[in-house]
């Protein structure tokens, strides 16, 4: 179960919600609670996204679920292996959704895939690291290829916010989907002034 969702398209953050529903819905029964963990490092501006949606989402007090992997204190290639380790012990019961950015062909920048399946974080710049979750969230930043980590340092910080902002209201959209509590924020606003107020006090 895979889904491709064009960030340009109007209320691209509801499909990507109804997507994502579809997904958990898929292991339900199977989960007690939501963790989320978003790889990547604030140091690359491409490898930037996971963090920002984490501190994003960190910033919503009523969120049903745990945020692992933010601005402040984000979840990488070196500390991986540790992280994942510390949150199957905190919660092993969780249902994982893994969110990290990637690279794709020129004709897919800006969509975000949602899947059912592991995400293998480093694929796009030939790492090998351990698979992370059970529901994968990728955005495409940049077009692979030739040299990845240019690519990825070269992104434009444009491209990894508005792609944040609608996967963090995906996100709130399919809670809501699903019957939890009214997150703050208007979700049918995409600007950043407006993220900017719903993450307010985020770490």
């Amino acid at each position: 179960m895979t889904f491709y969702i064009n960030t340009r398209q109007k209320d691209s953050h509801e499909m990507l919600g109804t997507s994502l529903e579809k997904c958990i819905k898929s292991h339900e029964g199977a989960w007690k609670e939501l963790i989320f963990i978003c790889i990547g490092t604030d140091r690359i501006t491409g490898d930037s996204l996971g963090p920002y949606v984490g501190y994003c989402l960190s910033g919503c007090p009523m969120i049903h679920g745990q945020i692992y992997g933010t601005l402040s204190h984000p979840i990488h290639a070196l500390n991986l292996t540790e992280a994942m380790d510390h949150i199957t012990r905190q919660h092993p019961n969780g249902l994982y959704v893994a969110i990290d950015a990637s690279l794709g062909t020129k004709k897919h920048l800006g969509f975000v895939t949602v899947a059912n399946g592991a995400l293998y974080p480093g694929a796009g710049v030939q790492k090998e690291l351990p698979p992370v979750g059970h529901i994968a969230i990728t955005g495409i930043v940049n077009a692979s290829g030739w040299m990845e980590h240019l690519a990825l340092q070269t992104t434009r910080l444009s491209t990894v916010i508005t792609m944040a902002d609608m996967i963090t209201r995906g996100i709130l959209y399919s809670l809501s989907l699903m019957g939890y509590e009214r997150l703050p924020g208007d979700l049918s606003l995409p600007s950043p002034r407006s993220l900017a107020a719903l993450t307010d006090g985020g770490n």
